[in-house]
């Protein structure tokens, strides 16, 4: 009797982690990446420190998929922070915990990893395709891609796609699936920018100022607060800190800055009200409160005018409202909300629209925040639809294709 067939489209985490396990479990699997190489948004993400996952107990962790986190839960708690960094250290990574609870690789980068995980999944069996762009089925339900070679027809008894999500469209996320599955039937969510940077048009001012880093400050929009760096890009606000708030000001959320969260407004009306004599207020800041440049910048362009005295200059500084024009656009986020919707999948993550048709990683619709979470929720989506994507072939005719 031959063996199950297996098709995963989508070279990133998730579909890698769903290969994996189609390939433990006997089935034969190819994989099929529309870039000329997998995991190419794996490798950008690592440049600047891969952030495997965050250390933390598993009921903080899920907190952070907010809304997702009930569907999302039983997903993680089979492959939760713990399961991840042993899963790197099984590939050879030795990893290190941050002051904040983010693990990385002591080397830091994402190359290492990828490449050790490949070689063990190609001596797995695993067979690999690149530049073949998925483009949908067949009158028989095949699964189609166009190639260097021309069209090519993949007929498989279980499919898991892992397509990404619609940012970052450079490395492959292009959100392009989605019309392919709306015209199935699948339910899907529209997508949002998460994890976005703020638009601010400055004034030139600003100029001397452009690419310096907003250290030591607080945002605050809507119910969310976060200690982080910003940086002030010649586009608006970056970084960190800002992508943590960028869910509420997507909803609609006013932006807070403040630049000084270690000191209440008490401690900066004392500072403030010391005599400052001939000395004008930007001088006396400086001296008073060593604001910095960069932070001495931001009050005065959102802040502008200032206030003469020390009370309104001290609610200034604790709650400064930031103008800004939006999130940055959809494709220059780190991540994307919306997607393949919770009613659309069953518990296995198979679409109810396409039986034999499974769903992984950041094409689903959830979203977290930056700092591990959504490695971890593409690894662990990729793991749960690549072991349930296995159980249902086993149970199917070999040889006869699936709507995949």
């Amino acid at each position: 009797m031959s063996r199950p067939t297996a098709l995963v489209i989508g070279g990133g985490p998730a579909g890698l982690m769903a290969a994996e396990e189609l390939v433990r479990a006997g089935c034969a699997v190819t994989l099929t990446e529309a870039k000329p190489s997998v995991g190419r948004k794996f490798l950008m993400a690592g440049k600047s420190g891969l952030n495997l996952t965050m250390d933390a107990p598993r009921d903080q962790l899920l907190a952070a998929y907010d809304e997702a986190a009930d569907w999302l839960a039983p997903i993680i708690a089979e492959f939760d922070a713990e399961a991840v960094q042993g899963w790197a250290r099984d590939l050879g990574q030795t990893l290190f915990t941050g002051s904040t609870g983010r693990v990385f690789p002591e080397e830091m980068k994402a190359s290492p990893l990828l490449r050790a995980w490949l070689e063990r999944l190609d001596g797995q069996g695993l067979t690999r395709h690149t530049r073949w762009r998925w483009t949908g089925w067949t009158a028989g339900n095949a699964p189609t891609f166009e190639t260097l070679h021309g069209p090519v027809a993949m007929p498989a008894d279980v499919t898991v796609l892992a397509l990404g999500g619609a940012s970052w469209s450079r490395l492959g996320s292009d959100g392009a699936w989605a019309r392919l599955l709306a015209e199935q039937g699948v339910e899907m969510t529209p997508f949002a920018p998460a994890n976005a940077g703020l638009q601010v048009n400055w004034s030139d001012h600003m100029q001397s100022v452009l690419g310096q880093p907003l250290k030591g400050v607080a945002l605050s929009a809507g119910h969310l607060r976060t200690r982080g760096e910003a940086v002030i890009s010649r586009r608006g606000l970056e970084g960190g800190g800002v992508y943590a708030v960028s869910k509420a000001v997507r909803q609609g959320a006013a932006v807070t800055l403040d630049l000084m969260p270690d000191l209440s407004v008490p401690d900066l009306i004392e500072r403030l009200s010391r005599p400052r004599g001939k000395t004008s207020w930007s001088n006396h800041l400086r001296r008073v409160l060593k604001l910095g440049p960069a932070r001495t910048a931001i009050l005065q362009e959102f802040g502008r005018p200032l206030p003469a005295d020390a009370v309104g200059l001290a609610d200034a500084i604790k709650a400064l409202p930031v103008r800004h024009a939006g999130l940055r656009p959809l494709d220059e986020a780190i991540s994307t909300a919306g997607g393949v919707s919770r009613a659309a999948l069953d518990d296995g993550l198979m679409l109810r629209a396409l039986p034999g048709v499974f769903c992984a990683g950041e094409m689903l619709d959830w979203e977290a925040p930056t700092g591990g979470y959504l490695l971890t929720a593409c690894l662990a989506t990729g793991r749960w639809a690549g072991r349930a994507a296995a159980a249902h072939s086993r149970v199917m005719q070999p040889g006869t294709p699936s709507r995949a």
